[in-house]
């Protein structure tokens, strides 16, 4: 094939995803546009079936992009898990987690370059299709996050692995708060790889159908910007940041908040007593243990985790008040989180 070519193959196309070969390139479009793409599992399967219909067929790369204009993922459904739980199904529940987990492992251990254009919101599940792959575009609009402490929920999709393994306490801090990051932030952390500018990022998938023969980073480079507009926030307080969030548990975090300076230590102090008392714990020793564990080591945690997370009162609770009621007026329990043994599974307190 020579350069400029583009071939052209339909493979699959569901109400919500689509996917094409372009040039060699497996191009997987993710439309559930009226639901900011938030993943069922039928569109976990599709995209898994996809991606096993694809591997040692001689593609070059596969790319994952969108049809929103607002959004490259929001996350998992995570309401119709919630109502899973309440009507007693949790065997829908554990198909959904058990089998968008086992797409997080396909996409970390792919044989060829998978590249996501993040070009909007990016949450949850959505990170999990991203930042597992070996690039990961950004633009001006994208907005990073895992903000599972806010709905009594924990970071998953394998945050154990890519957040416990960002520099200095970047990983504790960003999972415990959920923070958003802007482009300038992700780029930061190494979450996100390369910077391509809001008029641009839609070309990627043609120039990487064009140019065959060409790298695919070479090929994100010359497409790509120096760097976004704006500076980092998180390199901003990295200094507080990593001495606040380097504590070992939540009881010294909260205290090194309260002795810090400014008003960046007193928001995030703020911030953390609003969120899930019990997803805070369960994330920060989530997050210890999985430091030494491989990726798919955590995905199976996680699982374990989920289906006892999802029964919880705080879980409930957390997605009333985020999805169903919307109040954003959570009422928290104490915490039943006992820790994890030194395979990863709970102890819970009755």
């Amino acid at each position: 094939m020579s350069e400029g070519t583009v071939m052209t193959a339909t493979v699959q196309t569901t109400d919500t995803v689509r996917t094409e070969i372009r040039g060699g390139v497996g191009v997987i479009t993710l439309d559930r546009v009226t639901a900011l793409n938030a993943l069922t599992t039928e569109m976990v399967e599709a995209i898994d079936a996809a991606l096993a219909e694809w591997e040692d067929t001689g593609l070059r790369a596969v790319l994952l992009d969108s049809a929103s204009p607002k959004a490259f993922c929001a996350g998992g459904d995570i309401r119709a898990v919630q109502e899973n739980s309440l009507a007693g199904d949790p065997e829908s529940s554990e198909r959904f987690f058990s089998t968008e987990y086992r797409l997080n492992a396909r996409i970390g251990e792919y044989s060829v370059p998978f590249v996501s254009l993040i070009d909007g919101i990016c949450m949850g599940g959505g990170m999990g299709l991203s930042v597992h792959g070996a690039f990961r575009v950004v633009s001006g609009n994208a907005t990073l996050s895992m903000p599972e402490t806010g709905i009594g929920f924990f970071p998953d999709v394998g945050a154990s692995y890519f957040l416990s393994r960002l520099p200095g306490a970047l990983g504790v801090y960003l999972g415990l708060t959920g923070a958003r990051m802007s482009a300038a932030d992700a780029l930061y952390t190494g979450l996100a790889t390369h910077f391509i500018d809001d008029a641009a990022i839609a070309l990627v998938p043609a120039a990487l159908a064009d140019h065959p023969h060409r790298p695919v980073d070479e090929t994100l480079r010359a497409l790509g910007s120096p760097s976004p507009v704006g500076e980092s926030t998180l390199a901003e307080h990295r200094g507080q940041i990593d001495w606040c969030f380097s504590a070992d548990t939540l009881a010294e975090i909260d205290a090194r908040l309260a002795a810090a300076a400014g008003d960046w230590a007193a928001t995030t102090r703020d911030a953390l007593s609003r969120l899930s008392p019990q997803s805070l714990q369960l994330t920060v020793e989530l997050l210890a243990w999985g430091r030494q564990r491989t990726l798919r080591e955590c995905l199976a945690a996680e699982l374990h985790l989920t289906r006892d997370v999802i029964r919880t009162p705080d879980f409930i609770e957390g997605i009333r008040a985020a999805l169903v009621d919307k109040d954003r007026n959570p009422t928290w329990g104490a915490s039943r989180f006992g820790g994890l043994d030194p395979d990863g599974l709970p102890r819970w307190q009755h």
